[in-house]
C-alpha cells in the first residue's frame, strides 16, 4: 500500500494520505515539516489502518469523503470532502475529484496547475481498481470516463499500490476497454480484457 507526504517546499508544510501502515515510516516521511492534515483517499482498511494513531502523533485534521464507508466504517472526519473541494498545502492547493466505482468514497487529490494527481485505488497502471458488483463496475467505467480521461496526457497518476504512471502511456488501453461490452462483469480487471 502506498502512502504520501505531500510538502510544500517553501513553507515546509505537509499532508500525510492513507496513513495504513507503519506509523514510524510514516512519521519518517514527514521528517521535519509541519503537518496540516491526514487525508484519505478512500475507507479501506489498508488505506486507514494506522490513522488513529497518526491521528494521535499529529494532532491534525482528519479530511475524507462523507460516505457511506467501507463496511460500515465510522471514520471521524473533522472536514468532509467533495467533488471540487480545495486543501491547501503551504502554498499549493490540492483539488478533490469524487472518483466512485472501486468504493462509493473514494477521491483523489490533484495538485493545482501541476500534472501529479493521488489516485488511491481509482486506476492503476496495469487496470482500474476491483470492484465487488456489476454496478460497481460500471461507476467505474463512468468515473474513468468522466474524471480521469479529461487529465492531460502528462498526467502522472500516483495510486494506492504499484508503481506510479504517465496516464498519456497508458490512454489508448484505457479508451479500448471502454470501448468494449463487458456484461455484468465485476472484480479484478486489466486493460487487455
Amino acid at each position: 500500500m502506498n502512502a504520501y507526504a505531500l510538502v510544500c517546499p517553501t513553507t515546509s508544510d505537509s499532508v500525510l494520505i492513507d496513513p495504513g501502515a507503519d506509523p514510524d515510516v510514516l512519521s519518517d516521511m514527514l521528517g521535519d515539516t509541519t503537518p496540516a492534515a491526514l487525508l484519505i483517499t478512500h475507507s479501506h482498511i489498508d488505506h486507514i489502518d494506522q490513522l488513529d494513531e497518526m491521528r494521535k502523533r499529529l494532532n491534525v485534521p482528519v479530511m475524507a469523503h462523507s460516505g457511506p464507508h467501507s463496511d460500515g466504517i465510522e471514520m471521524a472526519a473533522d472536514r468532509h470532502l467533495e467533488d471540487g473541494d480545495v486543501v491547501t498545502v503551504g502554498n499549493h492547493n490540492l483539488r478533490v475529484y469524487y472518483a466512485p466505482g472501486h468504493i462509493n468514497d473514494q477521491i483523489c487529490f490533484a495538485l493545482v496547475d501541476d500534472l501529479r494527481v493521488i489516485v488511491g485505488d481509482t486506476i492503476f497502471d496495469g487496470g482500474p481498481g476491483k470492484t465487488w458488483s456489476a454496478a460497481g463496475f460500471r461507476t467505474t467505467l463512468q468515473t474513468l470516463r468522466d474524471v480521469v480521461l479529461p487529465w492531460p496526457d502528462d498526467t502522472i497518476c500516483y495510486p494506492g499500490h504499484g508503481p506510479s504512471f504517465r496516464l498519456g502511456d497508458r490512454r489508448l488501453l484505457i479508451e479500448a476497454f471502454l470501448a468494449k461490452d463487458h456484461g455484468d462483469f465485476f472484480g479484478d480487471a486489466t486493460w487487455d480484457m
